[in-house]
């Protein structure tokens, strides 16, 4: 029996941006989440499809619609009609697409609760918040940042944390660090172990990571003590083996430069790499080279005195036949193992980093 969702049914609304970077909270959504129970996806582009099949090609059941007023009509026929609408667009800078706003209007009206993790909040939207309160529908904006006197300073309690700490790093944004960081869990908790998943963006928070904090909108002086307060916080109170910190954009990516507070903060015992091997420059900046994936390990390695352990492969742009031949050269131009977590579970990579449990 299916266990019960935090907050119930939901449509997601990622209107031209499914299968793409900028659909990546909806692709977290679609392929896992404790916080809701999704019903549908909104994107004319696949308006008739399934949205497992369309993103890794397995069915999952979960409708692809061409709107709302669409959904609406189906999911009523099918007793499935949604709580909330969820905003599954991540584009470049968080903004909200003007067309979106129409849709939430319509989601108010229905009396559906909204939540957006984009960098335009909706409770700054005078009309809309008024539409809101006359229909009592909660809304919620992910990336708002809490009131200073609640963000954590850096106290140096990290040291006191004793289980081993995995941190999900990138070669780039968009590549996979999330979903990989999930799987990573899930494949520790089937095998017997208790692991925790310390969730840094608010994809994690809208798939029910207990433990999370937004890194990308939060103030800069507290970034740091929120990460060390979140696994601090899930080391205390859960008690786990592992606890896996998702990483954000990438050392060295120019318009999202990210996992230096999380070396720096969250005190990793050892780091993934998530790679994709195809990816010749960084994602929405053309012209921009990737750095070869020797110098962002060495980079990982310098800053933190960490080591990488193992590379996890993006395979976009692969066909299947190609998956394991790219992990072999990866191993080759490294030296160290790598696989495809997503295409191939994550088993052989849990048997890996079981030996590192203290």
């Amino acid at each position: 029996m299916k266990e019960e969702s935090i907050d119930g049914k939901a449509l997601v609304y990622c209107e031209q941006g499914f299968n793409t970077p900028n659909g990546k909270t909806a692709h977290g959504l679609v392929r896992f989440t404790e916080r809701y129970d999704v019903v549908g996806v909104i994107d004319s582009n696949y308006a008739g499809q399934d949205a497992g099949k369309v993103l890794d090609g397995k069915n999952n059941g979960i409708p692809i619609f061409k709107s709302i007023g669409e959904a609406t009509k189906k999911l009523t026929d099918m007793n499935q009609v949604p709580k909330s609408l969820v905003m599954g667009l991540a584009p470049d800078g968080g903004r909200m697409p003007a067309q979106a706003k129409i849709t939430i209007k319509k989601a108010l009206e229905m009396g559906w609760n909204v939540d957006s993790g984009l960098h335009d909040f909706l409770t700054n939207d005078k009309d809309l918040m008024r539409l809101a309160e006359a229909n009592e529908c909660r809304v919620r904006d992910i990336r708002r940042t809490p009131d200073r006197d609640k963000l954590h300073f850096f106290t140096g309690d990290i040291e006191k944390v004793s289980c081993l700490k995995l941190a999900v790093l990138g070669t780039d944004s968009a590549i996979g660090k999330r979903t990989t960081a999930w799987l990573l869990v899930h494949g520790f908790r089937n095998s017997g172990v208790k692991a925790e998943m310390i969730g840094t963006g608010q994809t994690a928070w809208m798939q029910g990571a207990k433990y999370s904090m937004v890194m990308d909108s939060c103030i800069n002086d507290f970034v740091s003590g929120e990460i060390e307060h979140a696994v601090v916080s899930a080391w205390r109170n859960e008690d786990p083996d592992v606890i896996i910190i998702e990483g954000q954009g990438s050392l060295m990516n120019p318009a999202y430069p990210g996992g230096f507070e999380i070396l720096a903060a969250g005190r990793p015992d050892y780091v993934i790499l998530q790679h994709a091997p195809k990816r010749v420059e960084y994602d929405g900046f053309p012209g921009y080279k990737l750095h070869s994936i020797k110098e962002q390990i060495n980079a990982i390695q310098v800053i933190s005195g960490k080591e990488v352990i193992a590379i996890t492969l993006n395979h976009e742009l692969m066909e299947p036949e190609e998956i394991l031949p790219a992990c072999e050269a990866l191993t080759a131009e490294t030296g160290l193992p790598t696989f495809d977590v997503l295409a191939h579970g994550p088993d052989k990579l849990i048997a890996l980093l079981k030996s590192k449990i203290k």
